[in-house]
């Protein structure tokens, strides 16, 4: 499906130009067995109230939560086709894109009109008025659904408003619910939900998705979408910011900072930082955290005969800089001091 077109203003985490959401998108490519066991569930009349899909950013939590969607709204009675797909000429598959179907909600961060920037949690407001759907009666008497995209966006209140919810669900309700991380979230929310987690895409199956982008996309090289795709580790969305010639240039630069981390170029390392700090660098930060990630995996393993002590520094500066990422992205801090002590570590652990 061509990407909707959108306001200047219209705006969500992990938009990319030229790519069509997840809710405008109609293929699903992998996830078989998750296609599967929503599939059955339908059929056999026993959804479960609430699922917790999880699994690594850009790999189709997002576009399986819609594709199921579309299939409970498109035939609120029973019945229809086997499996999870509906017909082209569907008119729920517009009003889902659309966010226009009155029996769906999504709760997830997005920039309203007027807003500088996307705000930065899912707040116990944005919960409670998401959950005024559940107050009366479905339009059809059919299903009501809300996709929560994504759960660690949630605060505590708003956690915990949705978890009132989930412990008395109305009848004919389902809660799709999408976590990078669901080890992270409440248990108390975890345990009213039936887990389904899916893997990274298989290498193919990541560049079929980019090959079948529609226009405006540009088809990238082959050259240029073999790196992205060894480089993904199984997910779409990261397969795409590789390509993108900023992030392409910005990761290489972390690359070369990290190979001479013994004595790092404290003025490059300084504009890598401020670069990463800008308000719009969320996407391209989540970028060099891979590339980070990357070279200690590879450290490690090319320098395995040293003395454990030496590779344990390496490995606990990785795990600080992990924290220290989650918590700038938890808290809205400011990135530049998460950089610069990353490199400053790495040089200590170095010497």
């Amino acid at each position: 499906m061509k990407p909707a077109d959108r306001a200047a203003d219209d705006t969500e985490p992990g938009d990319l130009p030229g790519v069509p959401r997840p809710r405008e998108t109609r293929a699903l490519v992998g996830h078989e067995a998750a296609a599967e066991a929503f599939g059955a569930g339908i059929a056999a009349g026993r959804l479960h109230h609430a699922w917790l899909i999880g699994g690594a950013p850009g790999i189709g939590k997002a576009t399986l939560a819609y594709k199921v969607a579309r299939r409970l709204l498109a035939y609120p009675e029973g019945g229809g086709p086997a499996g999870l797909d509906v017909p082209d000429d569907n008119p729920v598959a517009g009003k889902v894109a659309g966010l226009s179907h009155p029996n769906l909600v999504a709760l997830r961060r997005h920039r309203t009109a007027g807003a500088k920037a996307l705000p930065t949690k899912i707040s116990v407001d944005m919960v409670r008025r998401a959950l005024d759907l559940f107050a009366s009666t479905a339009t059809d008497s059919g299903w009501r659904v809300c996709i929560l995209d994504s759960a660690e966006d949630l605060n505590a209140n708003a956690a915990n408003a949705l978890l009132k919810v989930l412990e008395e669900p109305p009848p004919r309700a389902l809660f799709l619910i999408l976590a990078h991380q669901p080890g992270r979230l409440l248990p108390t929310i975890r345990s009213r939900c039936r887990v389904l987690m899916l893997r990274p895409l298989a290498p193919e199956a990541v560049a079929r998705v980019v090959r079948g982008l529609p226009e405006p996309f540009p088809q990238p090289e082959e050259a240029a979408l073999a790196r992205a795709v060894a480089q993904c580790e199984g997910s779409v969305a990261r397969a795409l910011a590789m390509l993108d010639p900023v992030t392409a240039g910005l990761v290489a630069e972390v690359e070369t900072l990290l190979a001479r981390a013994q004595t790092p170029d404290w003025g490059r390392v300084l504009k890598l930082a401020e670069t990463l700090a800008g308000r719009d660098a969320e996407a391209r930060f989540e970028a060099a955290q891979d590339a980070v990630l990357r070279f200690v995996s590879t450290e490690l393993d090319r320098r395995r005969d040293e003395p454990p002590a030496r590779l344990a520094a390496l490995v606990e500066v990785a795990e600080r800089f992990g924290r220290a990422a989650r918590e700038a992205a938890i808290y809205n801090l400011d990135r530049r001091p998460v950089v610069l002590s990353l490199f400053g570590d790495l040089a200590e652990a170095a010497s």
